[in-house]
């Protein structure tokens, strides 16, 4: 028997979308799913868009829970959806966003046969509030018009700014993902590595990059090289706000490097262990950058601080 799937959706005010996400779900070729649902205090319909779909849902998936509390944010809701799943994998998906039909079942196979694994994702597909396929133009705008696109997935995107095919071994590493997330939507997680790693955190509000942060100290990632999920751009997405973005980023990165301090040498992988004896060399708009990971180094070396228009810079010198 196929091993079982825990479909998780967080859910908060998307009353015109939620419906096509459960739906997506519904029509999945895997059979062995269960799905659980939490609102987390809407205050529009969506939780009376889900319940309208309650019972389609017992129909088909082997257990259904749908739950509502009051308003906790996205890292608490889920820690608590994630506690309540029973499946050998979790598949997480935003109640905006749409799965295609054979997702899952593609996924869940990768996973059963690649035990090293504990993340498999696909590309994406951006689409509009209206279901529509968007695009982007080579000035990062959003478009609708394909002959002027310059990338018509998220996967091209990522792979052009970040310098590497996600084909290659790098993708999901430690070492890359420190700079930033790169890691699409529509990923499935084998459960097992959460016994592992760090929980969700108000403390590092990029909730994405930070779970890609922790299961790369662990364990391998896959990215299948095909479009398996169509993520909704809108004007509420957080994505939109740049200033806010960063400030997230910065508060993420800076509660990582409180956390990696911590972890056990020996518990986590070769990459990361260098990562955080050495810090990341990177280079961002022609200059290079090396990010401090701790104020000290292991095996007989020290950082020295180093000031650059205005910029600490990071290089390591032998006593």
């Amino acid at each position: 028997m196929d091993k079982l799937v825990s479909v998780i959706i967080p859910a908060y005010n998307h009353e015109n979308y939620v419906k096509k996400t459960i739906q997506s779900i519904l029509n999945q070729t895997y059979k062995n799913i269960e799905i659980i649902i939490l609102d987390d205090g809407s205050k529009d319909d969506t939780y009376k868009q889900i319940k309208e779909l309650e019972s389609l849902c017992q129909n088909r998936f082997v257990r259904t829970i749908i739950n509502r509390q009051e308003n906790q944010g996205t890292a608490v809701t889920l820690n608590n959806l994630i506690s309540m799943c029973l499946g050998e994998y979790i598949y997480i998906i935003a109640s905006d966003d749409i799965a295609l039909d054979s997702a899952i079942e593609k996924e869940a196979n990768f996973l059963k046969e690649h035990e090293e694994y504990s993340l498999v994702v696909a590309d994406n597909e951006f689409i509009n509030e209206n279901g529509e396929v968007l695009y982007i133009d080579k000035k990062e705008n959003f478009i609708k018009n394909k002959e002027k696109a310059a990338y018509f997935t998220f996967g091209q995107y990522l792979q052009d700014i970040n310098h590497f095919k996600f084909t290659d071994e790098k993708f999901g590493t430690y070492k890359t993902l420190y700079i930033g997330n790169y890691v699409p939507n529509g990923y499935m997680i084998r459960r097992s590595i959460f016994e592992k790693i760090e929980s969700y955190t108000k403390e590092a509000p990029l909730e994405d990059w930070f779970l890609m942060l922790q299961i790369s100290k662990y364990s391998k990632m896959k990215f299948l090289d095909e479009v398996l999920f169509l993520y909704r751009r809108h004007n509420s997405n957080s994505i939109s706000n740049k200033k806010l973005m960063n400030e997230y980023k910065e508060k993420t990165r800076k509660y990582e490097e409180e956390i990696l301090n911590k972890v056990n040498d020996n518990e986590i992988r070769d990459e990361v262990l260098q990562v955080k004896r050495y810090g990341v060399l990177y280079k961002r708009q022609g200059l290079p950058y090396i990010f401090e990971v701790q104020s000290y180094i292991k095996s007989g070396k020290k950082v020295k601080k180093i000031k650059f228009l205005n910029i600490t810079l990071f290089s390591i010198k032998k006593h």
